[in-house]
């Protein structure tokens, strides 16, 4: 046992075994050192005696004997050095064995219990199940989880830390004290603004990220999605999943042979290739390999069906109902947008971010988180934040954009008409006389007319046409793209720019009288400034794609930026736990070289590991089925036909 070996860098003995400066080893497990050493060297000393006896002539051999017996000499000098040499020798290799071997049987014990656990119940264990039934996964799961805690808190400690120093080094509160460099390109609206209220001690912050529903770690469906949609988009990924497995096989083939790897742009037309193998666009054929994953009617039986069923049409013997049951057990529906809300309220609690009020829109997949359950901005403290937290599709983006251009006409129309009302009270209070540059036209183009534009030939300025508004710069006109993706910019500079107009036409016009009509203007022209401010910061619907959408309104005190500080670390965990983050596809499909790949990684009970296959079962019976069937023609754009390219093949792709 490694407990019975002495511990020889702590012991110091010339006798007993195995220790340090000792003659005596451990290793000879009780022989007697000293006769066998005395035979070695008596047998030794015995061949060079009779070796000198027999070569050297008598008057030497005795002149030899003077200072004592010739045997005797040869005897102490062999067994001194013989002695001394492999006493060495075996200390030092037992020490370094035995240091090594104490520890590796320990372990070994340890892990197999052998000196705890009775034999009885050793052999009674293997016996039911085997040593391969009863594992540490349980253990090992909650030690990840709580190394897991113990890094999060961690990670949260240095992130308070970063953004600290960042703040000191900067010295001003700017959109990078929120997000990260790998999430930047996650934010639709940053904007930081003086409070209404208090702007010189309170700053009002802006926040809006879409992360896409490409970028989501757990996909998000609506919750009236059908069954059928999910369905199929599972089959769609299962797919996916398989093509991406043969491509990786197809890669490891062209290693093998030595040849050059697949391109970026080559493997995307692999994988387009593939498509035809696993599906097609026959919804009729029940044999088409569109119906290889589930059968045409069974997808016929689901057409449809949404989350909920009337209680008049449920039966739970149909057919419909259980392929629901199924759908619903695995809680697709529902999983990504939990996992979401979850995350987000997790991570404020333990941010010590407490919140007074929450909303969970579950079937609206919308959260609203507020700090005070308060809403009122006069009675609310300066340091606090709400959170708006929704998912959107494409018909929910295209019913805000109609709404939002709506809401830019009808702003449009409002401007325009308190311009023209601040037009008509200007002109109707001018004195008589020259007040500005129109009135000095008025007064002098008959003589321009006369004196200069009839001698030229030119025409009049009142004949011109006039596409300047003298407000902003000419517009360039949009295209289709720009069109589609309206960013209104420009109106909304030259409204804002409109209402100041007003405002200072309204000054011009009364100067310090401060009559009923021009309370009523100043009154109409705040308000319509106001809201068109509360507008203008909201988020253009133009701009966000199909996915999550975080909207956050933080207040905060300028020296004290808590709240701020505070949300920057949520921001951040939040963006981690629910986002993939953007990848990039040369560096996505980038995977180990077949000659860094182990063998010993994935650990097995069994002698032999299992052979891994190209391609699953699964996937060769689905790429089997109407094999006659299959599309002729293919671009083939391996590196072996590269140099070679053939245009109609292309033009089929």
């Amino acid at each position: 046992m490694a407990g019975d070996l002495p511990r020889s860098p702590n012991v110091f003995h010339p006798t007993k075994p195995s220790a340090v400066g000792s003659r005596n080893s451990l290793a000879q497990e009780g022989r007697a050192q000293n006769d066998e050493f005395e035979r070695v060297v008596q047998e030794e000393s015995d061949k060079i005696l009779s070796e000198l006896q027999t070569k050297l002539p008598p008057e030497v051999l005795k002149e030899l004997d003077v200072m004592g017996g010739l045997k005797q000499k040869l005897y102490n000098y062999y067994n001194q050095n013989y002695q001394n040499m492999f006493n060495r020798y075996v200390v030092t290799s037992e020490d370094e064995m035995v240091k090594k071997i104490r520890g590796f049987i320990d372990k070994e014990e340890t892990k197999a219990l052998a000196r705890y656990t009775p034999k009885e119940i050793s052999e009674m264990l293997d016996q039911i199940g085997g040593a391969d039934k009863f594992n540490t996964g349980e253990i090992e799961k909650s030690i990840v989880n709580m190394y897991g805690h113990l890094q999060g808190h961690v990670q949260r400690g240095l992130n308070d830390l970063e953004n600290e120093t960042n703040a000191l080094l900067r010295q001003k509160t700017d959109v990078g004290a929120f997000i990260r460099g790998e999430n930047a390109y996650s934010i639709i609206k940053c904007s930081f603004k003086d409070n209404q209220f208090k702007p010189k001690t309170v700053t009002d912050v802006k926040l809006s990220i879409n992360i896409l529903e490409s970028e989501l770690i757990s996909p998000i469906f609506q919750y009236q999605a059908s069954v059928e949609y999910i369905i199929k988009d599972q089959i769609s990924k299962t797919v996916m999943d398989m093509i991406d497995k043969e491509i990786e096989v197809l890669q490891d083939q062209l290693v093998d042979e030595g040849k050059e790897e697949l391109t970026d742009t080559e493997l995307m037309f692999e994988r387009i290739k593939k498509i035809p193998e696993f599906t097609d666009d026959d919804k009729e054929d029940e044999s088409s390999r569109r119906y290889a994953f589930m059968a045409k009617t069974l997808v016929e039986k689901i057409e449809g069906l949404r989350a909920e069923i009337s209680q008049d049409e449920f039966d739970p013997q149909n057919i419909r109902e259980n392929i629901k049951k199924i759908i619903d057990n695995e809680n697709i529906r529902n999983r990504g947008f939990n996992t979401a809300v979850n995350n987000l309220t997790s991570i404020l609690d333990t941010s010590k971010m407490g919140y007074q009020y929450i909303e969970n829109l579950k079937n609206a997949r919308e959260l609203i988180v507020r700090e005070y359950e308060d809403t009122d901005p006069v009675r609310l403290p300066d340091e606090r934040y709400q959170i708006m937290l929704k998912f959107y599709d494409n018909n929910q983006l295209e019913k805000l954009r109609k709404n939002y251009d709506d809401q830019m006409d009808e702003f449009h129309r409002e401007v325009l008409h308190l311009w023209d009302v601040a037009e008509v009270v200007y002109q109707g209070k001018k004195a008589r006389g020259i007040n500005d540059f129109d009135d000095l036209a008025k007064k002098v183009a008959p003589r321009i007319k006369k004196e200069i534009k009839d001698i030229s030939g030119d025409p009049v300025y009142e004949e011109q046409e006039k596409n300047w508004n003298e407000i902003l710069k000419m517009r360039v006109e949009d295209t289709d793209v720009e069109r589609l993706n309206q960013t209104y910019l420009y109106e909304k500079d030259l409204m804002k720019r409109m209402l100041r107009r007003s405002r200072d036409k309204v000054a011009t016009t009364f100067g310090y009288e401060n009559p009923k009509t021009r309370v009523v203007m100043d009154h109409r022209i705040d308000f319509l400034e106001k809201m068109f401010d509360e507008f203008d910061y909201m988020i253009n619907p133009y701009h966000v794609q199909p996915g999550l959408v975080l909207d956050m309104d933080i207040n905060s005190i300028k020296r004290k930026k808590f709240t701020l500080n505070s949300m920057a670390n949520v921001m951040n965990e939040f963006l981690n736990g629910v986002s993939k983050g953007f990848q990039d596809a040369a560096f996505a499909s980038f995977k180990r070289r077949r000659s860094t790949v182990r063998d010993d990684i994935n650990q097995s009970f069994t002698t032999e590991a299992a052979a891994v296959g190209s391609s699953s079962e699964y996937a060769e019976a689905i790429k089997s089925k109407n094999i006659e069937d299959a599309p002729k023609g293919k671009a083939d754009v391996t590196p072996s036909r590269r140099k070679k390219v053939n245009l109609d093949e292309l033009s089929e792709i």
